[in-house]
């Protein structure tokens, strides 16, 4: 009882505001998005395919080409929603502006989407690293903080070193599927070895664009024998 006058006074101290369009909210609890900017979210569901999540027009769910074709290194990945506004413009300024206070609504609406729920436990979660050079200059891996708040129950699996970036590449946002391909080669490593042979290992980012990153860091992680690799990133673009 107390908590909630408590909040009710923090909510008219400081009106909470939708976190993409400033509109007025009702209420300071998570998800910070308005109507009308819920109503712009895209959740991914049925029909996907079975291994990479990649969501098709209709049909049912099968496996694509890129997948029939082996393409990942990956065995199973899902994506909460399409990379769109608003959430894009969550995801954006929390990489680009620190603003870790749309970490709680991300969170909200990724366990909305029901895809948190297809994970069983792994034994070690691996967020997708930052070179240190960009870690600090943002001062936080976005798929770390991502990683602990979609998975809280598992945090003590996370292991935020395990995997590391070892070359500055440039951003992936500006380069095509094969420039980003190239542009990866090389610049994971792990850190210590032994680890993960026989494991169960969940990776963790934002956006999923052409697999290119996520591919790389499985390629590194392949070479430890691991039972098995799945990944979770809060979108996924249809980019390619």
């Amino acid at each position: 009882m107390v908590h909630t006058y408590i909040e009710a006074l923090h909510d008219l101290l400081f009106p909470p505001q939708c976190l993409c369009c400033e509109q007025r909210l009702d209420t300071s609890r998570p998800p910070l998005i308005c109507p009308s900017c819920r109503d712009n979210l895209r959740f991914i569901s049925s029909p996907l395919c079975i291994t990479c999540g990649m969501p098709f027009p209709g049909g049912e769910d099968h496996l694509c080409g890129s997948c029939l074709r082996n393409h990942y290194l990956f065995d199973y990945a899902r994506s909460a929603l399409f990379y769109q506004s608003p959430v894009s413009n969550l995801l954006l300024a929390l990489k680009f502006s620190n603003a870790t206070s749309a970490v709680p609504t991300l969170k909200k609406i990724a366990e909305q989407s029901g895809m948190l729920a297809h994970f069983a436990v792994p034994d070690i979660i691996i967020p997708v690293p930052l070179h240190i050079g960009r870690l600090r200059e943002r001062g936080f891996n976005q798929a770390l903080v991502l990683a602990r708040h979609c998975f809280p129950q598992w945090r003590t699996l996370t292991h935020a070193s395990l995997l590391v970036r070892t070359k500055a590449t440039s951003p992936q946002s500006s380069l095509s599927g094969q420039q980003r391909r190239q542009n990866l080669k090389g610049c994971f490593q792990l850190s210590r070895s032994g680890l993960l042979t026989g494991k169960k290992i969940l990776l963790v980012d934002d956006v999923f664009t052409t697999g290119s990153t996520i591919n790389e860091c499985s390629r590194v992680l392949r070479r430890e024998k691991p039972k098995r690799i799945e990944v979770f990133t809060v979108a996924r673009s249809l980019q390619l």
